[in-house]
């Protein structure tokens, strides 16, 4: 009987043997290799689960038990009023000045455009709006790389990264990064998207003390967000990661590669299209960074704002977002500056190249050169138009030169006119160009010319002569350098500029401009000068004889002037120049005090020339218009005198009528005559200032809309030049700055007020006077 298949008893396997001849039994045919190690498998898969259901557990229980009990109240986000700086502006609300630990202008989402908005979220969140606050396979990677000690994964969203900033520190922790996950759960159930968005955005440090992105693009790019292009986007929306590491003022090439990435990347998420992506990535970037970020120069005027501001609130005034308007007009502001500058760089391309800046070494391989070239320039960054580059070839009559953009300049013919003896062999060390020099360069009408860092001072301030606002001020070549301001800060001597008001006290004493006055040599006693004898000099050293007053004033006589002085007596000439504004203590009452030997400010003599200009009222400068809160609500608001108004009379119309007439006569044929040719109007009035041995450059003058003046000198003082002088150095500053502060500005023409007659052929005022009035003096 057949057994069937089932009762058979089961089969041993019979043993083979191997090649070597050793026994060995096989697997059956339905035997995997898999079956094999499946237990192990299965087993090790088992024990991470359960280790994983433990971690999970106790990550629950850490939230429930010690986080969440621990979680800081969001309410700072759902009323969200970050710091906001004190911004400065010009009267038609141009940014000059942000004062603030954090520089940050709030701006609704609504106003930040859709490119700035996605250049963002390519490079930080693509997932945002689609994401409830947490990416968890991003987090997953995180805690996975924190478990195995590398503590530089993030994966956070924009959510997470709001939650962080504002509620937890920096430690990449996995503690910390639980709360992160917590608060970003917090904050998604409390605000919307866009609010979160809006947040991040306003909130975010940036460097260069910039937090958020409207004030980043005026740090980095000196523009509003609405005018970034797409490239600067990108530029800005690689900073949150790590502002100083890819900062594009320090780092360019660093920040230029990330800014190619986020470009790709939107590119690739379809923010932008191919033909955007060629664009942005081809459009030439020009970076401003801190110090630069503001198209009008107002450093000096800024300051005092800011200065004055925290002698009466205190450090108060760098968080609440405080708005003041000045009464700087942009245009006036911007012409000062330039013709400050260019004034500078005249004096200093007229006289000795004082050398190179520095030196450095330049290796033979290229990427190693322009490594050196790169370190080196950060330390001479450029100030505006003064370039600064490294020297990479000298031949006799031409210049190779690097700048800080990488482009190699060409020097030659008249742009080495500067430096052309440091040029040869025989120049000192110190003095010669090679290859590694450090130089400046400076573009004139498009010509490149070897410049230098002047160390020649200037000022410069313009006024409203009716109400004293002040509408231009430029207290030195460059705030960066020097934050001493010239304008209100140096006492320095007036020179010549100081005569129109010895003259106006000789006319309420009985002058007139037809007086005649011996312009001789004269020898004075020092019991009449108070210290030793003097013989004063004309600058020109000539003498021409008996002379009008008026003729006299136009040429700047100095031996006219002390006789002035000498009959009106210089105790009277003390105290009428107090009308003016002037000190007394700073005007000893000597026979000097004709030629300027005391000691003014510039904007003094702004607002002793507004006297003059107006018609005989004193009228006080201010700055400060308006000062506003960050809801809008008007905190100050000036409300200064106006001449002819409510403003205190200090001279007599007649006398400033007089004044106005012999000042004219200075830019008519006196040595200021070029200003008319050159501003073409005839309303014009002033008066040059050369100190003893060319110490002081000045010029003050006017027109019934706009008084202003300029000064040229060293701070420690020091002769400018043999032949420098007010007319050459102070008055083509004046005359460029009032071709744009005059222009479309009618000339006009001052009435003669009653009590002023003509007589001999020019005015005379007969109250003041005798019949006739005084007719010599010797």
């Amino acid at each position: 009987m057949a057994i069937s298949p089932k009762d058979k008893p089961p089969v041993k396997p019979s043993l083979k043997r191997s090649p070597d001849g050793r026994s060995y039994r096989p697997h059956p045919d339905n035997v995997s290799l898999s079956s094999t190690i499946g237990g192990p498998l299965i087993k090790a898969l088992l024990v991470f689960a359960l280790a994983g259901g433990v971690m999970v557990t106790m990550l629950i229980a850490y939230a429930f038990i010690i986080a969440i009990p621990n979680l800081p109240p969001i309410s700072a986000l759902v009323d969200y009023k970050p710091k906001e700086p004190l911004r400065v502006f010009t009267a038609d609300k141009v940014l000059i000045g942000e004062f603030g630990e954090e520089r940050r202008t709030v701006v609704p989402l609504s106003e930040i455009p859709l490119q700035m908005r996605n250049a963002v979220l390519a490079i930080e969140d693509d997932r945002f709006y689609s994401h409830g606050g947490v990416d968890y396979l991003g987090v997953l990677r995180a805690s996975l790389a924190n478990l195995r000690g590398r503590l530089s994964q993030g994966a956070s969203t924009i959510t997470m990264q709001v939650a962080r900033n504002f509620f937890l520190g920096n430690e990449k922790t996995f503690s910390r990064k639980i709360y992160e996950v917590l608060l970003a759960w917090e904050i998604e159930s409390k605000l919307s998207k866009d609010k979160i968005l809006e947040i991040y955005m306003n909130q975010i440090f940036l460097g260069q003390r910039a937090y958020g992105f409207s004030s980043a693009a005026q740090i980095y790019f000196g523009k509003d967000l609405k005018s970034l292009t797409i490239a600067e986007s990108a530029m800005l929306a690689g900073l949150p990661k790590a502002p100083s590491a890819y900062n594009p003022v320090s780092n360019f090439r660093r920040a230029k590669i990330r800014q190619e990435y986020i470009l790709q990347r939107m590119r690739d998420l379809n923010y932008i299209t191919p033909e955007q992506y060629q664009v942005a990535m081809a459009e030439q970037l020009r970076v401003r960074g801190l110090g630069n970020e503001f198209a009008t120069r107002a450093d000096f005027a800024a300051e005092m704002v800011r200065q004055l501001l925290f002698s009466q609130y205190g450090e108060a005034i760098y968080s609440q977002g405080l708005s003041v308007y000045t009464t700087l007009i942009k245009a006036d502001q911007d012409a000062a500056y330039a013709a400050v500058r260019r004034g500078i760089f005249d004096y200093d391309l007229r006289h000795a190249y004082r050398g190179p800046e520095g030196f450095i070494d330049l290796p033979e391989d290229e990427v190693k050169r322009q490594r050196a070239i790169d370190v080196a320039l950060l330390d001479y960054p450029p100030l505006d138009e003064l370039q600064s580059g490294v020297v990479l070839q000298v031949k006799p009559k031409e210049l190779q030169v690097m700048i800080a953009t990488g482009d190699v300049i060409s020097i030659k013919g008249d742009g080495l006119k500067l430096a052309s003896a440091s040029l040869t062999d025989n120049s000192q060390p110190k003095k010669r160009l090679r290859p590694g020099a450090v130089v400046r360069l400076l573009s004139d009408s498009g010509i490149w010319k070897l410049a230098q860092l002047p160390q020649v001072e200037a000022a410069f301030v313009a006024l409203d002569p009716e109400n004293g606002a002040i509408l231009s001020l430029v207290g030195g070549f460059d705030f960066r350098r020097n934050q001493f301001n010239h304008v209100t800060q140096a006492q320095r001597q007036p020179g010549s500029a100081f005569k129109p008001f010895i003259y106006a006290a000789a006319v309420e004493k009985g002058f007139n401009p037809s007086t005649s006055v011996n312009d001789a040599p004269l020898s004075i006693g020092s019991l009449e000068t108070g210290s030793q004898a003097w013989e004063p000099k004309n600058y020109d050293g000539k003498f021409d004889g008996y002379m009008p007053l008026r003729t006299a004033l136009a040429k700047s006589k100095n031996l006219v002037s002390v006789r002035v002085i000498r009959k009106i007596g210089p105790s009277y000439a003390q105290d009428f120049i107090q009308r003016f504004g002037f000190e007394p203590e700073k005007h000893p009452p000597y026979l000097t005090m004709a030629l300027g030997a005391g000691s003014v400010t510039p904007l003094q003599m702004a607002t002793a020339y507004s006297v003059f200009a107006n018609g005989g009222y004193r009228v006080d400068p201010y700055l400060i218009s308006k000062m506003i809160d960050s809801k809008g609500d008007v905190l100050f608001e000036a409300q200064p005198v106006r001449a002819s108004v409510d403003a205190t009379r200090v001279l007599d119309a007649r006398t400033a009528f007089v004044m106005d007439s012999m000042l004219q006569e200075v830019t008519k044929t006196g040595t200021a005559a070029s200003t008319r040719g050159k501003l073409g109007r005839a309303d014009l009035a002033g008066k040059t200032g050369t100190t003893n041995d060319s110490h002081d450059a000045w010029f003050a003058g006017y027109n019934p809309d706009v008084v202003a003046v300029a000064w040229i000198g060293f701070d420690r003082p020091r002769s400018l030049g043999d032949r420098e002088t007010g007319g050459g150095l102070a008055l083509p500053v004046w005359t460029s700055f009032m071709a744009t502060a005059l222009k479309g500005k009618p000339e006009q023409v001052r009435l003669v007020p009653a009590g002023v007659v003509q007589s001999g052929g020019d005015w005379f005022i007969p109250d003041f006077a005798p019949p006739g009035g005084l007719s010599t003096v010797n």
